[in-house]
Parts: C-alpha cells; structure tokens; sequence
C-alpha cells in the first residue's frame, strides 16, 4: 500500500554512496531535519532526473537554510541499468551533491513508500508524518517549461503551519526499475 497523506514515514538505514554528507550509512532520523523531511527517490541514468539535477541540489540547499532534512534514495536495479550501481551513486555524488544519496539494494523502502517513479518526493512534517507526494513542478525536463510549484507550495505551506492545497500529484519520471 502506498503512503497516504498523515501516515508516519517508514524508517529505513540505507548505505550512503556521498561521502562527503553523513555516515557511511542513513536512517530517516539521521537524515531528518528539525522542521520536517525530504525524501526523493531518484537514480543515475532516468533523462527526468538527470535534467533536474541542478534543482534537486538548489531544492536540498533550500530545505537545509529552513531546518528542512533532504536524503535521496536510488532503489532502481543495477542489473536493469548497471549506470544505477552503488559504484556509479558514488561516481555522480563525487561530481557535487548536498546530500546523502542511498542505496535501496533490497527495494524494501521504495515498496515501503509506494515510490513509482523517478524523481518522486515525500515531504514528511516535523512529527514525520506525510504532508505531501509526488512531483517537483509539472516540468522536471525543462525548468524553462515549469508552471506549477506543487513541492515548494507544500513546503512553504507545512512551514506555516497549514495543510498544503495540494497534498499530491503523479510524478513525471521513470519507472523505479524493480527487480525479476
């Protein structure tokens, strides 16, 4: 069953591929963050991903300045696409990344979550509880194209303290690749 807005997150202590961001390995309440949580389920070789990776970075950069805690989590199966390997994860992160970027091997987190695409966002509130899922904006391919702001609205909603209007959308991505 996927997460339903006010469900409580689902733990998780995943091994971290950034060296630089957290331990060698992460669980939620590491990765939690005073004011609420932010989680993404991404990857390495997903073209949704890939053209949103600057926004994904000034989107944790943003959560960090508002006692936010951002984690992404990369549950695909490298035997589908070898590019999504814990190797690679380490690869991609030492090109610059402000956050711990973990590995799912087992998928047991992204089952927990319900996660179906790349990228797709959970933002828990300070009491770990499901405030929004789902999209960045209605554009993660071309920033030039974006015309909503369902995560940020959310954000900026849950800081307030007010229910987002928009509590989820269907991401736009790729599939997580889940294992045979």
């Amino acid at each position: 069953m996927p997460l339903q807005t006010g469900d409580p997150a689902p733990d998780f202590d995943l091994p971290n591929a950034n060296a630089t961001v957290g331990e060698d390995t992460v669980s939620f309440s590491d990765a939690a963050g005073a004011n609420g949580t932010l989680v993404v389920f991404e990857c390495n070789h997903c073209p949704y991903v890939v053209a949103s990776v600057d926004r994904i970075n000034t989107m944790a950069e943003t959560c960090q300045t508002k006692g936010i805690g951002f984690v992404g989590i990369n549950s695909n199966d490298p035997v589908v696409y070898e590019n999504d390997s814990f190797e690679h994860m380490v690869k991609r992160a030492e090109g610059g990344m402000p956050y711990a970027y973990l590995h799912d091997a087992s998928q047991e987190v992204a089952h927990a979550y319900g996660a179906k695409r790349t990228p797709e966002f959970f933002l828990f509130d300070a009491g770990h509880r499901l405030v929004y899922q789902g999209r960045m904006d209605d554009s993660p391919r071309n920033p030039n194209d974006v015309t909503t702001a369902e995560l940020s609205d959310a954000i900026d909603a849950m800081l307030d303290g007010q229910t987002p209007k928009v509590d989820y959308t269907e991401s736009i991505g790729c599939s997580v690749k889940w294992k045979a």
